[in-house]
């Protein structure tokens, strides 16, 4: 079996995937979550599966069964639209995050428009007056799709390092 290609720092696509990902940070953090929205494909699946903790050496450490979050493109819209009513208390007021993208290591498939992109992210949350913050870091799987000339997201998986989430809500992206 022949083994996927990594694509290099050289190589075309990888700045331009490495450029999506920094735009897509840079929507999220200033809150710009219908542009977001729009580097998605129509196929969307957008997950968070909960991290279990095992044995050493014992796989998987993150679960088939129990996920954070498991969003479609219609569920995201829909958690989007929300936050823009007077019902949506855990971001009222508004987060501010910082989400930082490193370790860009990009694979290409069987299929010429899309690529295998693996990621460290590192995101920070505050709200309102607190002198507190979240801390969040992790990976993420993703599958990147050229769809007419623009990159868009088709799948994520978002591991997150911490198997115990010590904020009170998960009201943000990754």
């Amino acid at each position: 079996m022949e083994e996927a290609k990594t694509i290099g720092l050289n190589d075309p696509p990888y700045s331009e995937i490495v450029d999506f990902l920094y735009k897509e940070a840079e929507l999220m953090d200033e809150g710009r979550l219908s542009d977001w929205l729009e580097l998605m494909t129509e196929d969307l699946l957008y997950r968070m599966p909960m991290r279990v903790n095992r044995g050493r050496g014992e796989q998987p450490d993150y679960s088939h069964e129990t996920e954070i979050f498991c969003d479609d493109l219609p569920s995201l819209r829909l958690r989007i639209d929300r936050l823009s009513t007077g019902y949506a208390w855990a971001e009222d007021p508004p987060s501010r995050t910082r989400h930082v993208v490193s370790n860009v290591r990009v694979t290409a498939t069987s299929n010429p428009d899309e690529f295998d992109v693996r990621s460290y992210i590192l995101v920070y949350r505050n709200r309102g007056n607190s002198p507190e913050g979240d801390l969040f870091s992790g990976k993420r799987q993703d599958l990147l799709r050229n769809v007419n000339g623009h990159w868009r997201l088709a799948k994520r998986t978002i591991l997150l390092d911490q198997a115990v989430i010590g904020s009170r809500n998960l009201s943000i992206f990754f």
